[in-house]
Order: structure tokens, then C-alpha cells, then sequence
């Protein structure tokens, strides 16, 4: 089946399963059944498909039915699950034989009949803790019912997958991966990743559920303080129109009466029973009263009763609330005040002081409501469990989506080359080229930067596989030019050449900030009146005699002839620090050999050092801490021939 058809193959049967949980939906809903027949499409396409396919199809299917009833978002969580556990249970053969089958129609029966259990207590504010009989019942009741629903989806998927072809559940098993099915061989291509302190799978996994949570986490805090403050006006709006009823009801001018004679008057008596009918009317209202505010205290001119306290008389002086007291100057003087909040003995409060002004202004007294505010802590706690349950099925249908392409598009084909990679065979050509057809045949098109590796892993391969016969016979080849090339014919020790290349190493690490390192310039006195005097062949041996003094000094390994008469020593890391030594005992052998009588001319060494160190500073190559050696030996040289006495 070419690959655009099984596109469209599986796009058609996700599309079918989703319209299988609306249509199960909607008969249920016309023939008033128990029952819910909205999840057959979701085990079907799970057992098929795996988990992103039947999340997907489990999310959409309560998205959609939220457009009829927007509760059933908040179940989303539940299809989600179920989605899941099939998957689980499917990989493990559930669906091969009957018996598999069978077992799990309790699970899903469990599964999905406490989470609804839960979110539907939950969202009705229900304690189940209280009512346990109850809560058995309930449990009891929609158990039976889900048994009943989950057999249902389960042999109606049975029954699908009978009819569903070998190539298209193939097909199923890799769908969303960009690369072709991996070969019996590399099944366990997901174990590649064992020997890693921490995979990328591992990463991105972390960072996308972390990335996820605290995104959730921001809009739903958000979230949650926009509806809270935005309850919390409403409240406010609420509780200043019902002061705002006290206020008209009382007379500004009779202030001072009422507080003196209170309810021996009779328009006292009136106002007295409106304010009780205003806050008859609102089981919200806990208190309701009027004080003139004074130096001595709070003048009560009302003070309703309730049914756990009394009313204060007309007159009674009270002290303020504890909540009064920072405004206590601005109620003396009769400006406003804002709403205050408090949670105390008397309860969870919203109290509202509205100031009573006469005709010219003046504030009277103020009108007071204490409103309970134990409804909005239910709306908060509700909205949160709502918020919730709603996130929690968005969070993983997203996660498992996420998940989904980074694995078929980075951590699969990342590892199935990194397969390749290293268990490539070098034994023979023919194991070779059969490792290159198995890379060839990945065949990985993610379309991104990871298939711009993977071309890039086939054309060094290919290269590879091309030359690496010939380059083993030229790595011979040049192995044995190489010892020619880079020896000294009389010395036998490192030459020009080789001191070009070590030196061209150093310029490579000064590149790369890795150097560390020294040049010491010897260069040998008096070859020229050794040659005149005994003749070249003592020369040759002067020559060798200095050779072996420097190379027993500075290791044979680093030391390098560039000139007829020229040594150089390279001393890189931790034995650069120790030049001092080594040149103060080449001096210390010189000397030694130039004061015995018994040893030949050509066997008493003269040599000048000179020594630079690598500065990353000044240095550019290791050609200028030479020149700076070379300099140094110079003035070295220059030193010995004036102490000569001869």
C-alpha cells in the first residue's frame, strides 16, 4: 500500500472511530440510556493505532460532545485513561487471544468507573466521605453500568480487528514514524541508549512535561485569580447596592434623635423594621447596622438582631473592629472608606461602610453590611476542581502528542543510526557492504536537520566503505616513507620534517587554546675547528657525541636535528615545567666532559641553549616562541666566546 494511501487509510478509520463515540453518544442520549457507548471508537483505535491515536480520538470525542454539554470536558481525563490502558494492555497480546480479551473488561470497568465516580463527586461538591453507604451505592451502581459499557467496546473492537488487513495494522504500529520499519535485527534499537548517563529522550521528555506543567500551571493561577477577583467585585457590587437601600432608608436629619430616643420613636420603628426586611431578604447578610462614628467611640443608632447575638441599643457607645481601626480617622471625618475582608470568630466577611450625608454634605452616620463570604470560597474551590479535571486531560492528550513526535522524528532515527554507527562491521567487504544496504534501507525522511544528518552519515559511509580498502595499503605505504622520511641519517633521531610536523601539532593546539609547551635551541660549538683540525669524520662524531648528550638530557623522543650544527627540544605539558632542570644538568654534563683530560676533543661537548617558553598572549605559533629560543641561545653563544680564554 503506497505510503500517501495508508495516510489516508488511517486518517479515514481515526475519522470513523471518533464518529463511532459521537454516534454511541447520541443514541444513548435519545433512548435515555444508562449507559455511556462513547468510548468503542477509543479502544478500537488504541488496540490499532497505539497511544497518539486514541488519546487523539478519546480527546476529541468529549471535545465535541462539549459543544451539546460543556460538563463533559471535564471527563476528558477519563477517555484519556482509557486510551492508555488499551494501548498498554494491546502491546501485551491482550487482543490476540480471547482470553486476553476478557481480562480486560474488568480493568477498564475499574478504571474508568472510579475516575467518573471522583470527578462527578468532585464537581458536584459532594464529601464521600460522609455518606458512605452512599458513596457504595453510587460506586456499586455505575460499576454495573460501566461493566456493561466497556464489554460492549471491547468485543466490538475484537470483532473490527478481524476485519482489519495485516497491511493496514502494519502499517498502524509505525504510524507517525519517518523512516522505514526496522528489521528483526534492531528490534532492540531501544536499548542503544543504556550505556547513556542521561538519553535525549530522558531530556526532552523532562522538558517537555516540565514546559507543559508550568505553562498549565501560569494560565490556570491566572486563570484562577481572574475568576476570583472577578467574584470577588461581583460580591463587592452586591453588597454595595444592598447599603446602598440602607442608606435611602434612613433620615440624615433624625440621626441624633434615633441615637438619643431610639425606638420610642416611631419613624425609628419603621426604618428599624425595613432593615430587617432588607436583610431578611438575603441569607448572605449576617449584620446589618448604622454607627455614628465619635472621638468617645461608635455611637450605635441600628443594630439588628441575629440569631446567635443581639443587637446593641440605640445609643450604646462600642469600640471598632480591629479591621476599623487604620480607617477609624477617615470615618471620624466622614470620608469613605474601601470594603474589608476579614476571617475571624464571626466568619469569613465582606463589610461595607457606605457614609449617610444630609443635603449639605455632611456625613451623619455610616450604614454597615457584614456579607458572608463562605459562598465564594465554594466557587474557588469548584472552579479549581474544574480547572483541574479540565487539565488534566489536555495535559496528557499535549504530553502524548509531544512525545509522539519526538520520538519518530529525533530519538528513533537518532538511534537507529547511532546503531549503524557503531556496529558497523570491518571484518570483510561483504559485511560491509551488507551494513551499508541496512543504513541505505532506513530510508529517513524527516524533512528537518535530523534527516540532513542522516545524509550526511550515508555519504561518509559510502565514502568510507570506498576507500578504506585502499587506504589501509597507503597507511602501509606511508607508514614505511614516513620512518624514512622523518630520521636523521647520521644522528638516527628526529629530522626537519619531523620537527615541521610537531611543530605544525602545536599550531593546531594554539588554535584550539590546548598549548602548553617549550623550544630549547642547542647548537653545537666548535664544529668548524673540530672538521679543520682532526678532519670530518671527528666531526660527524662531535656531532653524535652532542646528540646522544642532548637526548639523554631531554628524552630522544623530543628532540629533533634541524640543522647541521641545530638541535631543538620540544617539551609539551607538565615537562615544560622542568626545562630549568634539564638544561642546568646539560650545562653540568658539558662541564663534566670539558674538564676530563682522558676524553678526546671530539668527545668534550660544546653546546649553546637557549630556552622560550609559549606565552598565549604574544605567541601566534610555535615558529615565534622558536624565534625567541633561537635569540636566547644566541646571546648564550655570545656569552661562552667571551669567557673563552684559548
Amino acid at each position: 500500500m503506497p505510503k500517501e494511501q495508508s495516510l489516508r487509510t488511517a486518517i479515514l478509520m481515526c475519522g470513523a472511530a471518533l464518529t463511532m463515540n459521537l454516534v454511541g453518544a447520541a443514541a444513548v442520549s435519545v433512548l435515555d440510556l444508562p449507559l455511556y457507548l462513547d468510548t468503542s471508537g477509543t479502544v478500537f483505535i488504541a488496540a490499532l493505532g497505539g497511544y497518539v491515536p486514541g488519546i487523539a480520538v478519546g480527546f476529541f470525542t468529549n471535545l465535541c460532545k462539549s459543544f451539546v454539554a460543556p460538563s463533559e470536558m471535564y471527563f476528558c481525563s477519563v477517555s484519556v485513561a482509557i486510551a492508555i490502558m488499551t494501548t498498554f494492555l494491546a502491546r501485551r497480546g491482550a487482543f490476540q487471544h480471547f482470553a486476553g480479551a476478557v481480562l480486560m473488561i474488568p480493568v477498564l470497568t475499574f478504571v474508568t468507573g472510579t475516575c467518573d465516580v471522583l470527578i462527578d463527586a468532585l464537581l458536584k461538591m459532594t464529601d464521600i466521605l460522609e455518606p458512605v453507604e452512599t458513596f457504595d451505592l453510587n460506586f456499586a451502581e455505575n460499576f454495573a453500568y460501566e461493566l456493561i459499557d466497556k464489554s460492549t467496546s471491547v468485543w466490538i473492537t475484537l470483532i473490527l480487528l478481524k476485519f482489519v488487513s495485516p497491511q493496514t495494522k502494519r502499517f498502524f504500529r509505525h504510524i507517525g514514524q519517518r523512516q522505514a520499519p526496522l528489521s528483526d535485527d534492531m528490534k532492540h534499537i531501544s536499548d542503544e541508549r543504556n550505556y547513556l548517563e542521561l538519553s535525549l529522550r530522558t531530556k526532552m521528555t523532562v522538558i517537555l512535561t516540565l514546559s507543559s506543567l508550568l505553562l498549565s500551571f501560569s494560565i490556570s493561577l491566572i486563570s484562577f485569580f481572574l475568576f476570583k477577583t472577578a467574584s470577588l467585585d461581583d460580591r463587592i457590587k452586591t453588597v454595595d447596592g444592598i447599603v446602598a437601600v440602607v442608606v435611602n432608608e434612613i433620615n440624615p436629619y433624625r440621626v441624633d434623635k434615633y441615637i438619643e430616643f431610639g425606638r420610642a420613636l416611631r419613624d425609628y420603628r419603621t426604618i428599624q423594621d425595613k432593615l430587617y426586611a432588607i436583610k431578611n431578604s438575603n441569607s448572605n447578610i449576617k449584620y446589618l447596622y448604622v454607627y455614628k462614628f465619635t472621638d468617645e467611640g461608635c455611637k450605635v443608632v441600628f443594630d439588628l438582631d441575629t440569631a446567635n447575638l443581639l443587637g446593641d441599643r440605640p445609643g450604646d457607645i462600642v469600640q471598632p473592629e480591629k479591621a476599623v481601626l487604620p480607617y477609624l480617622d477617615d470615618l471620624r471625618i466622614g470620608r469613605p472608606i474601601p470594603p474589608i475582608i476579614t476571617d475571624d470568630e464571626f466568619g469569613y466577611l465582606l463589610t461595607l461602610y457606605k457614609p449617610v450625608y444630609d443635603s449639605a454634605g455632611k456625613c451623619t452616620c455610616y450604614a454597615a453590611v457584614d456579607f458572608s463570604m463562605d459562598i465564594l470560597s465554594e466557587y474557588n474551590r469548584t472552579f479549581v476542581i474544574k480547572l483541574v479535571a479540565l487539565f488534566a486531560g489536555c495535559f496528557v492528550f499535549i504530553l502524548a502528542i509531544g512525545l509522539g513526535f519526538i520520538e519518530n522524528n529525533i530519538i528513533l532515527p537518532v538511534n537507529t543510526m547511532a546503531y549503524c554507527a557503531r556496529h558497523c562491521p570491518y571484518e570483510s567487504e561483504e559485511l560491509r557492504e551488507k551494513h551499508f544496504q541496512q543504513l541505505k534501507g532506513l530510508k529517513i525522511r524527516t524533512g528537518d536537520e535530523v534527516e540532513n544528518l542522516y545524509a550526511a552519515l550515508l555519504r561518509t559511509t559510502e565514502n568510507i566503505l570506498r576507500y578504506l580498502e585502499h587506504l589501509r595499503l597507503v597507511r602501509i605505504q606511508m607508514a614505511r616513507m614516513d620512518a624514512l622520511a622523518h630520521k636523521d641519517s647520521l644522528t638516527g633521531i628526529q629530522n626537519k620534517a619531523a620537527y615541521d610536523e610537531a611543530t605544525a601539532a602545536l599550531d593546531g593546539k594554539i588554535l584550539t587554546l590546548r598549548a602548553k609547551f617549550c623550544i630549547v635551541m642547542v647548537d653545537v660549538n666548535y664544529l668548524k675547528r673540530i672538521n679543520d683540525t682532526y678532519g670530518h669524520e671527528c666531526g660527524n662524531e662531535y656531532l653524535v657525541n652532542a646528540c646522544r648528550l642532548v637526548c639523554a638530557v631531554f628524552g630522544v623522543e623530543n628532540v629533533y636535528r634541524v640543522g647541521g650544527d641545530e638541535f631543538v627540544v620540544i617539551l609539551e605539558g607538565d615537562k615544560s615545567a622542568l626545562v630549568k632542570y634539564f638544561v642546568a644538568q646539560f650545562n653540568l654534563e658539558m662541564a663534566r666532559k670539558f674538564s676530563n683530560d682522558n676524553l678526546k676533543p671530539w668527545e668534550k661537548v660544546s653546546a649553546a641553549v637557549g630556552v622560550a617558553y609559549y606565552d598565549p598572549i604574544r605567541d601566534k605559533s610555535a615558529e615565534e616562541v622558536f624565534k625567541r629560543a633561537d635569540a636566547d641561545m644566541y646571546k648564550n653563544k655570545l656569552a661562552m666566546k667571551a669567557a673563552r680564554t684559548d
